[in-house]
């Protein structure tokens, strides 16, 4: 099929030069919160996959010391490490430089509490900044967060209890999910500061979360965090884009921050380099991107975390859910 037109959404007015910056990094706003945050965050799974404490605080300071202020993680990320290694590393002055998100798996009141108050103890702080529902990843996801009992209960509890200060859900399975989950928050009064998806060259060919969701958030100025701009490393592996390119098609997408994992300095490195370097893509190089790497995308192949379970932590320890 050709590249549909309206799937290049580029940079909105206003967004082509970042309103401010650190060490170097561009910052953008974060939708309607009043909060700026590096264009550039760093990726929380791969914080626990060095094989030592050590080196995980090190690329998480020096993250922080280089201008990336955005730190992502999650209450279930290599069973608790990667929170861990983050709250060590934000010790000695470390917290004041960060915008902390964190993550639950949780569906009921119960275990969403729970995986609350234990995430805040690893990360070491009592109020993370931004608190997020993970892996809406079913369509009865929905349903069980909402229902009487459910983690909407925990979270309206740890707002009052100034657990968090913004909040928002995350997942990599389907946009329509997505959109029944936005839906029914409105009807229930609920409005989300942020959204987690993945948006990346393959995402705007294949059940496209920039063409379907992307429009909704910018226009109820919701902060858009693009995840998994490399499609968990499996882009460039294909040697139709490289990691600078997917990285410069996914910035240059009207989001408040693109979250890379960096599991090394070499690749910490390599994301610093690109957002120093920054310039959004014009038109016409996003369109020849995208038909370079149309032909690969049509099944999904590169995106497995739509297309099977091998992504989906919730599926594989269903008692994460509660």
């Amino acid at each position: 099929m050709a590249v549909a037109a309206g799937l290049a959404i580029g940079l909105g007015p206003g967004m082509t030069m970042a309103a401010d910056s650190r060490d170097g990094i561009p910052y953008r706003e974060l939708g309607r919160t009043g909060e700026k945050v590096s264009i550039v965050g760093l990726g929380g799974w791969h914080i626990g996959a060095p094989s030592t404490d050590e080196e995980s605080i090190r690329i998480i300071r020096a993250a922080l010391d280089g201008g990336i202020n955005f730190l992502d993680n999650c209450w279930d990320y290599h069973e608790g490490l990667s929170e861990t290694r983050m709250g060590k590393a934000l010790r000695d002055g470390y917290r004041a430089k960060a915008f902390l998100m964190t993550k639950f798996d949780g569906r009921t009141r119960k275990a969403a509490a729970q995986q609350i108050d234990e995430s805040l103890k690893r990360l070491q702080t009592d109020c993370v900044d931004l608190l997020q529902i993970h892996e809406v990843i079913r369509m009865s996801d929905v349903d069980r967060v909402f229902e009487p009992g459910g983690a909407m209960e925990a979270v309206e509890e740890a707002r009052k209890a100034g657990k968090f200060r913004y909040f928002g859900f995350t997942g990599h399975k389907s946009p329509d999910i997505f959109l029944k989950m936005l839906h029914t928050a409105e009807q229930r009064g609920v409005r989300f500061d942020t959204v987690q998806m993945p948006l990346n060259v393959m995402d705007a060919h294949f059940n496209s979360f920039q063409a379907k969701v992307l429009p909704v958030l910018l226009k109820q100025e919701m902060g858009v965090l693009g995840m998994k701009p490399l499609g968990a490393g499996d882009i460039p592996k294909s040697k139709v884009a490289t990691a600078e390119e997917c990285l410069n098609y996914a910035l240059s997408l009207p989001t408040s921050v693109v979250i890379t994992g960096c599991d090394s300095m070499k690749i910490l490195d390599q994301a610093l380099g690109v957002a120093k370097k920054f310039r959004p893509m014009g038109e016409e190089a996003m369109a020849s991107l995208l038909k370079r790497t149309e032909s690969l995308a049509a099944d999904g192949k590169l995106e497995r975390y739509k297309t099977a379970g091998e992504y989906d932590s919730t599926a594989e320890n269903p008692g994460f859910l509660g």
